[in-house]
């Protein structure tokens, strides 16, 4: 019995339907039943294809604390194996990337496939021959589910399909491939990663929280003279919505559309990226590629990980109670340089090492967690919009831009499968 399962923390006393006790960002017990039922046990976001493109290419990912080897085989096969050698548990993999068929443990020598079979150890006569490798091979996890090239793991052997796990926010990746004329991206641009000395669900609730922009960020947009604080005012037509399955939303094609600008959600004209423009017109028609590039890409949170953030990727990986990092990268058209320069220079820009946006969020994070755990009050609260929830025309719970629709349908689902 895992300390989990020994320790399980009394859910209806600490999750309300409008708001959350403290404890559940603070308290080791919660961490560690959050790892065994929801990180080892849901779908979790991984890696991209694209970073694998060719036989016997490798990545290091991780799910949760977990250090994961996401490795594309020689018949192009790919395998998500756990970096833990069977034989002393070191680390048989120690590069963030690169081409290999094998992986050698550096410890004693031991051997291993990209395909996770154990090859051979040295001086095997003290195992009384080769035989014993027969059943020492890496970890795996289990089951592996890619959607539009992107990868998913999941330790648990049987339960819900990606599919099912994806739901309504399986449209949002659809969304995001629309945006590039080959209908693919490709995550090549390398990861900057931030860390944080916060929760991870402190990060997984600002994700879709349309309520802080306007306080938190108004230095860059002002500096930027964007117009995307806006966006999450009072007046705004956007709407935040809950996706279900914990997946949430800001949906803010209700104010790109009033306003009618191709691309204008990118703060830039088409003009400024005539050959991309000239691409997806050949690829959608100009009608056709006018409605996709004024709707702009996605701004959805898949829990428990993956946010997708119009013109980047954040990944979350929690790897303590009061600790997290958050993985960066900026997201590449095949094909369409003067995009891409634009949506990497951008990229840099917001979440770069001098970038200002997570720089923001980030010492909102951290600032949260040590107000956290003060003693009184003990709860905080997810109740803003609750008088004005609806439903939409396909029946998902929707509110204004600012409200904390999303915040209490992460929270519902959190409890659903801490109480499984």
């Amino acid at each position: 019995m895992s300390i989990a399962e020994r320790q399980t923390p009394d859910w209806d006393a600490l999750i309300e339907h409008d708001r959350v006790h403290g404890s559940l960002y603070t308290d080791p017990a919660v961490y560690a039943a959050e790892l065994e039922r929801i990180w080892y046990r849901t779908w979790v976001y991984v890696g991209h294809v694209s970073e694998i493109p060719e036989p016997n290419d490798y990545v290091v990912k991780s799910i949760g604390p977990q250090p994961i080897i996401m490795s594309r085989d020689k018949s192009g096969e790919i395998h998500l194996l756990l970096n833990r050698c069977t034989h002393r548990a070191n680390l048989v993999c120690d590069a963030a990337k690169g081409n290999s068929s094998a992986f050698r443990c550096p410890y004693h020598g031991w051997t291993f496939s990209n395909t996770g079979q154990l090859l051979g150890y040295p001086f095997n006569s003290g195992y009384g021959g080769r035989e014993a490798k027969k059943d020492l091979g890496l970890g795996r996890v289990p089951r592996i589910g890619v959607h539009q090239g992107f990868v998913f793991g999941s330790f648990a052997e049987d339960g819900p399909s990606l599919m099912e796990h994806l739901g309504a926010a399986a449209e949002a990746f659809d969304r995001l491939v629309a945006l590039s004329p080959t209908g693919e991206v490709a995550l090549t641009a390398g990861w900057l990663q931030h860390k944080a000395k916060a929760n991870w669900k402190m990060l997984l609730e600002n994700e879709t929280d349309g309520y802080h922009p306007q306080f938190v960020h108004s230095s860059i947009f002002s500096v930027a003279k964007s117009g995307i604080g806006d966006l999450y005012g009072e007046k705004s037509t956007a709407v935040s919505r809950d996706l279900g399955g914990g997946h949430t939303e800001n949906d803010l094609r209700p104010e790109f559309r009033r306003i009618g600008q191709p691309l204008g959600w990118f703060g830039t004209r088409p003009e400024k990226v005539p050959d991309y423009v000239a691409q997806m017109e050949a690829r959608h028609g100009v009608d056709g590629a006018r409605e996709i590039l004024i709707d702009g890409a996605p701004h959805v949170m898949l829990f428990p990980n993956l946010f997708i953030a119009e013109i980047q990727l954040f990944v979350i990986q929690p790897t303590a109670v009061d600790e997290t990092v958050q993985h960066v990268t900026a997201v590449q058209f095949p094909g369409c340089d003067d995009m891409n320069r634009r949506l990497l220079q951008q990229t840099i820009g917001s979440v770069g090492p001098a970038g200002f946006l997570l720089a923001d969020d980030t010492e909102m994070y951290e600032r949260n967690q040590r107000g956290v755990q003060a003693r009184s009050p003990e709860w905080l609260q997810i109740k803003r919009g609750t008088h004005r929830e609806r439903r939409d025309e396909n029946g998902f719970l929707i509110g204004d831009a600012t409200d904390e629709v999303p915040q209490r349908g992460i929270w519902r689902h959190y409890r659903e499968l801490m109480e499984d």
